[in-house]
């Protein structure tokens, strides 16, 4: 039986409220030097987003973010259908994006700096590094499960390719398509953050980065929170989303 939206919301607060509790009660175990208590951070929270640049910072951020994940969906789903409708394409180059996903994609970025140089390109370029890939994988595997007598339906009616994709292959793949577009956000933002913690001189990563170099415990965990609390939301979103749709399908 399927939780009501209430039911839903009324689960996420008490998990948030026994997070918190979580950290007041390791905080008071570890003290200053290790952790910042729930309401300092909340604190210096308020004080961090009003502070006067700091909103440059997050719009440096999610531009990057943003670039990077329309990029990765837009080649992502474009590939994995080439891939997954081509049999022979896919065989050959499905196990070298298998192969690139498997790789520790930090030992990838001296070679992104050194072709994109510093700043917002390395940035995208990392993101979509790490959000292409699974996109383009449950895109072909999605489109690989689709049911051989849909597609044997869209050649007795004599479709196109393209016709194919969009009125067969889009419907039925979409629910696990939804999923790798969930796994792509996600691998996305963290592509991007590393970069900006690495080699950029703007953004949350940057932020962080800094804070964690002077050991400004605060603000260390403000700019987590922050990023904690835009991932969690939107991943939420997305996975309810993905949820309807398996149920549809």
């Amino acid at each position: 039986m399927r939780a009501s939206p209430l039911r839903s919301a009324l689960n996420g607060a008490m998990l948030v409220v026994a997070l918190i509790v979580i950290w007041q009660l390791v905080y008071w175990s570890v003290g200053d030097s290790g952790l910042s208590s729930p309401l300092e951070t909340a604190r210096y929270t308020v004080a961090l987003v009003t502070r006067e640049g700091f909103g440059e910072h997050l719009y440096d951020t999610m531009r990057a973010f943003f670039i990077a994940f329309v990029i990765s969906v837009t080649f992502g789903l474009s590939l994995g259908f080439w891939l997954g409708f081509d049999r022979l394409s896919g065989d050959v180059f499905e196990p070298m994006f298998a192969t690139l996903y498997a790789i520790p994609k930090l030992t990838l970025y001296p070679i992104l700096l050194l072709a994109l140089g510093l700043g917002a390109p390395a940035k995208v370029g990392f993101g979509v590094l790490h959000g292409l890939i699974p996109i383009v994988l449950f895109t072909v595997g999605a489109v690989r499960n689709t049911r051989p007598i849909l597609l044997k339906t869209g050649r007795v009616l004599k479709l196109s390719r393209w016709q194919t994709v969009r009125w067969i292959l889009c419907p039925s793949a979409i629910p696990e398509i939804f999923t790798g577009l969930r796994v792509g956000f996600s691998l996305t933002l963290i592509g991007t953050l590393l970069a900006e913690m690495f080699a950029s001189q703007r953004g949350l990563g940057y932020l962080l980065m800094t804070a964690i170099g002077l050991h400004n415990l605060p603000q260390i965990m403000s700019v987590t929170v922050l990023i904690v609390a835009f991932a969690a939301s939107v991943s939420t979103l997305l996975l309810w989303m993905d949820r309807r749709l398996h149920e549809r399908g």
